[in-house]
């Protein structure tokens, strides 16, 4: 995949929750709600300050996040689906 974020952009890809069954009602993936969780496929430089100065990204390729059910833009590369957000909408890095 060659894509590369601008500015403080980063290239998410939304890791799927495992499915858990109560009472035996399966719900379909229409009803299912968008992950939260997600993994960095891509970063951007970061973003200019007032003064022309670059200001790096927190997250890298590879960390687990959390961002907003509705955040970010919806693409799809290929056969892959993925989401850009800024990074001012991930809400937390998901530590190990």
């Amino acid at each position: 995949m060659n894509v590369r974020p601008l500015n403080d952009r980063v290239l998410l890809r939304r890791l799927e929750e495992k499915e858990v069954i109560k009472g035996g009602i399966i719900i379909p993936d229409t009803a299912k709600e968008k992950p939260q969780e997600a993994e960095v496929v891509a970063v951007g430089p970061g973003k200019l300050d007032d003064n022309g100065k670059r200001i790096p990204t927190e997250v890298k390729k590879g960390d687990r996040i959390l961002i907003g059910k509705y955040s970010g833009t919806d693409i799809k590369i290929g056969d892959d689906e993925f989401v850009i957000v800024r990074e001012d909408e991930i809400l937390g890095v998901i530590e190990k």
